[in-house]
């Protein structure tokens, strides 16, 4: 997560967010109450409303169907404006949680708060991407480290490659029902984009 956040009080007027956010380049600003509990998110669709209705008649049906929207188009304070309540992720959340709460709420970006619901970063999707960039070499290294010695220790035979994050398991080994938990905490790894399972029962398993 980004640690260093920019974000706006309820009280925050209109010009001030758009100013904020074009000063700092982000597209969603974390709206506070108090000393930093998030209660909001204002986006540039949030901002965007103002103008889709500058010049038309609520009175119309579709507009009627979008009474949100169109309270917004006169809304003039961040707490008028936001988006409430915020789609936020705990700070003890790993990147796979902040990334499923990303797609299954459509936003680009979650808040990150602590136990009491302060703020004390922000994760974006290209933080979330971050993680495939991790080096082949260290995600076959915790793979080996965190699931295949722990699950089948003494069986040389197990072993991990990685290519282009995907993470190959192969060998024989003793433990056949394990072999599909250790697919499933493989894959869970941060940076890994697939995993192939070929690991095998060996003949004295059997």
């Amino acid at each position: 997560m980004t640690q260093t956040v920019v974000a706006v009080g309820q009280h925050a007027a209109y010009k001030e967010i758009v100013a904020t956010m074009e000063q700092w380049k982000v597209s969603g600003l974390p709206v506070l109450e108090g000393e930093g509990r998030v209660v909001g998110v204002v986006s540039e669709a949030d901002l965007l409303s103002k103008e889709e209705f500058r010049n038309s008649d609520p009175a119309r049906l579709d507009e009627i169907r979008r009474l949100s929207d169109v309270a917004k188009a006169g809304a003039v304070t961040a707490g008028q404006l936001m988006t409430t309540p915020a789609v936020c992720v705990h700070a003890d959340s790993t990147v796979a949680q902040a990334a499923r709460i990303m797609a299954q709420r459509g936003v680009k970006r979650l808040p990150v708060t602590d136990a009491e619901g302060m703020l004390c970063g922000i994760v974006s999707r290209s933080d979330v991407l971050k993680v495939f960039l991790r080096k082949d070499e260290e995600i076959a290294e915790e793979v080996a480290r965190d699931v295949v010695h722990p699950l089948f220790p003494g069986e040389p035979s197990a072993a991990v490659a990685v290519h282009d994050g995907v993470v190959t398991l192969t060998g024989q080994v003793l433990e056949p029902g394990l072999i599909l938990v250790a697919a499933r905490l493989a894959r869970a790894v941060e940076g890994v984009v697939d995993v192939r399972c070929e690991i095998q029962a060996s003949a004295a398993a059997s």
